[in-house]
């Protein structure tokens, strides 16, 4: 299943998105985290250094490669160079599955031990850089996490969680609608949930699953200030953490440490994605995917390319979790001679 966390910048959506990374690896669930954030801080987040997280290869830098191995054998693309961040894959197109190795997770993602002996995959768009200022925008890079999700088949225990561009930065692309349920973020202030108003209307014609997680409550009245401000959309909240705390400092404890309230919201959200999950419509997922590569077509891909780009749709092509190949079987246990 595919999660996002969103947010207002200073919400705490890095620090959620990485406990509930956290929590997933500690209940043994295959995760391929993705920092899509301008300010790349997951890593961090997840216990690398700062010259670790600047070592990580950089999705955008790897886009070339990304588009020829997922283009595969598709006979409706004609080039890599004639794919954009929304093309949809068809027959023959190279799909990504989480717990696979192809090229794509050898070139850009990095396994990522965690302190308890838990690892994750992580991949990371990479920051904005200097040569960017003046003749680029962020989406550029941000488009290479869009190819992979349209080309990318989950299961029902395996996990993708993005970390996104904070505020409403994410609807400058259809990527909002490839999450089974989108995580926001918000402090119980006017500002905090000022994003959650735009995000919710944004969405409201697209069937987003929106559910917000209240952080840095400190009592009752945060509680029922988030309450009245969003209804019923509010799906849990996070109080002080001191392990959240020593893990700022760079000094963690072990992650069973972690206070039982904020271990229970975090099963909250787990249970909540499972649930989104279970409901998630294969067809409209497709559908939606068709309907932003055709506007993207249109307003400037056509242009860019040189190409008819509404010519990559497969109409007889839906994304869906068939696609996904068995995993082997166990070994079985050996027989005493």
């Amino acid at each position: 299943m595919k999660i996002a966390f969103v947010g207002k910048g200073g919400s705490g959506k890095t620090t959620l998105s990485s406990l509930f990374i956290r929590h997933l690896a500690a209940n043994e669930a295959p995760v391929v985290a993705v920092d899509a954030d301008i300010n790349q801080h997951l890593g961090a987040a997840l216990g690398l250094t700062d010259e670790e997280a600047a070592a990580l290869p950089a999705l955008g830098a790897h886009l070339p490669l990304i588009k020829e191995y997922l283009r595969g054998s598709n006979p409706r693309i004609s080039s890599a160079d004639s794919m954009i961040k929304t093309t949809p894959p068809g027959a023959g197109s190279r799909l990504l599955r989480i717990t696979e190795d192809n090229p794509v997770y050898k070139a850009c993602a990095r396994m990522l031990p965690l302190d308890d002996g838990d690892s994750v995959r992580l991949m990371a768009t990479g920051p904005f850089t200097e040569s960017d200022l003046g003749v680029a925008c962020y989406h550029s890079k941000v488009g290479a996490v869009e190819l992979c999700l349209n080309h990318l088949v989950d299961g029902p225990d395996e996990y993708v969680v993005v970390d996104m561009t904070a505020g409403s930065d994410s609807f400058a692309s259809g990527m909002f609608t490839r999450f089974d349920v989108t995580f926001l973020v918000a402090e119980p202030t006017r500002k905090g949930v000022s994003v959650y108003r735009q995000y919710k209307e944004y969405a409201r014609d697209f069937g987003v699953v929106l559910k917000v997680v209240g952080n840095k409550v400190q009592g009752p009245e945060d509680i029922e200030f988030l309450q009245d401000e969003v209804g019923e959309d509010l799906l849990v909240t996070f109080g002080h953490s001191d392990w959240v705390r020593a893990m700022e400092r760079g000094r963690p404890a072990a992650f069973e440490l972690l206070e039982a309230s904020n271990r229970l919201a975090l099963q909250a959200l787990q249970d909540a994605a499972e649930d989104s999950y279970a409901h998630r419509d294969w067809n409209r997922y497709t559908e939606q995917m068709v309907h932003f590569h055709l506007r993207n077509a249109e307003s400037w891909g056509n242009a860019k390319t040189g190409v008819d780009l509404a010519e990559q749709v497969d109409p007889a092509f839906v994304l869906h979790e068939a696609l996904v190949s068995p995993r082997p079987a166990p070994l079985p246990a050996p027989q005493p001679a």
